[in-house]
């Protein structure tokens, strides 16, 4: 099974991969060469610079944390989390907080009206 597995990986997978890469690269090609001289008066690049063009800022804004396939950030787990631990006070105070934000009021509420 497992091997089956793999062998489905290399025969649909990765040329899917390599055929959405190739259109990538094609991509910053195209648009570098249709931009950057225009705007910046900078030489247009080979098909093979803009590889390295994507690899290049791969590196500088990425890094060399590998793919994150599946490793979504669960952001509302913690949220979850904390809002059980809160006491029905808390909970209305972060609630208030939140519609401070979002509605412009103040925390405690809409401001009374001063009476001339």
């Amino acid at each position: 099974m497992r091997r089956h597995r793999i062998a489905k990986l290399f025969v649909f997978v990765l040329p899917l991969f390599l055929i959405f890469l190739a259109l990538m690269v094609w991509a910053v090609f195209g648009l570098w060469n249709w931009l950057m001289p225009a705007i910046f008066g900078l030489r247009a690049i080979t098909y093979w610079q803009a590889l390295g063009l994507m690899a290049l800022s791969w590196i500088l804004f990425r890094g060399f944390r590998g793919p994150r396939f599946g490793r979504r950030h669960d952001w509302g787990r913690g949220l979850r989390e904390r809002w059980g631990k809160m006491t029905p006070e808390e909970r209305e105070a972060f609630l208030n907080g939140i519609r401070s934000r979002w509605h412009g009021t103040s925390p405690s509420g809409p401001e009374p009206e001063a009476k001339a």
